[in-house]
């Protein structure tokens, strides 16, 4: 047979992995993954990710790839690697695609959410998919201040102080949103990359703009800033999720964007 690359579309709850990609001696999407695609096909392909999740953040829209010569068509892959896989990750959909595409250099747009529960109880049942934060957060201020992270910036203050050694730290953010739904906060941002720990950084200085211990204009201050790591609070990982990630093809028949925000 062929050598043929399958990409994947995947949902995982984060919670009990170590992360996306492939640790020695950890419980990783990548490794329970290519049990499964050995499982199936006896082979064993290391899979590439679109994007790298840490350990607790979730994925509702995470693409995988890998290589094989196994014959199969998509949906008998998807059925058979859910067979698998274990109860927190599944494959939603399967499509080959070109042998040479990267699943991360290809794509173009990112979309993570991050989800906040103000006030009340500490939950129990979503306790590993929200931050829990006490008082209500002043949202007007937070959407003033979310409003600074759109275009392309040096995000460098948004991100782990190792991180500028090793990469360039600007990237472009396309869209910023903070939307109440029922009794919880989402921020949804939509960029074309994201940095180590960009995201929850993000929301752990939204966060304080909520509580007023950050002006809008400090928040500001934080973006326009390139020194690394300045924005220290680093949300939980539990309230973020990967949505979507896009590209210039349309690489599975189904996928629809009813879950973005308004």
């Amino acid at each position: 047979m062929e050598t043929r690359r399958i990409a994947l579309l995947l949902e995982y709850e984060g919670t009990r992995f170590a992360g996306s990609q492939f640790q020695k001696n950890a419980r990783t999407v990548q490794s329970v993954l290519e049990a499964a695609i050995q499982a199936v096909t006896s082979e064993s392909p290391r899979a590439a990710f679109a994007g790298r999740t840490d350990s607790g953040v979730h994925a509702r829209g995470q693409v995988a790839s890998f290589v094989t010569s196994a014959g199969h068509s998509p949906e008998v892959f998807v059925r058979a690697f859910n067979y698998y896989l274990p109860e927190d990750v599944s494959v939603r959909a399967a499509s080959e695609v070109p042998l040479g595409f990267d699943v991360r250099r290809r794509a173009i747009r990112r979309h993570y959410r991050y989800r906040i529960q103000e006030n009340g109880p500490r939950p129990v049942l979503e306790r590993h998919f929200v931050w829990h934060v006490t008082g209500v957060l002043d949202v007007p201020a937070m959407r003033q201040a979310a409003a600074y992270l759109v275009g392309q910036h040096d995000f460098a203050a948004f991100t782990q102080p190792s991180a500028g050694a090793t990469q360039s730290t600007t990237r472009r953010v396309y869209a910023a949103h903070l939307l109440r739904q029922g009794g919880l906060l989402l921020l949804d941002i939509e960029g074309s990359a994201f940095l180590p720990q960009q995201v929850r950084r993000t929301a752990g200085a939204l966060a304080q703009v909520g509580r007023g211990r950050l002006s809008p204009g400090d928040f500001q201050q934080l973006v326009e800033r390139a020194t690394a790591g300045a924005a220290s609070l680093v949300a939980p990982p539990q309230g973020l999720c990967l949505m979507t990630v896009q590209y210039q093809e349309e690489l599975f028949e189904y996928e629809k964007r009813e879950d973005i925000y308004p």
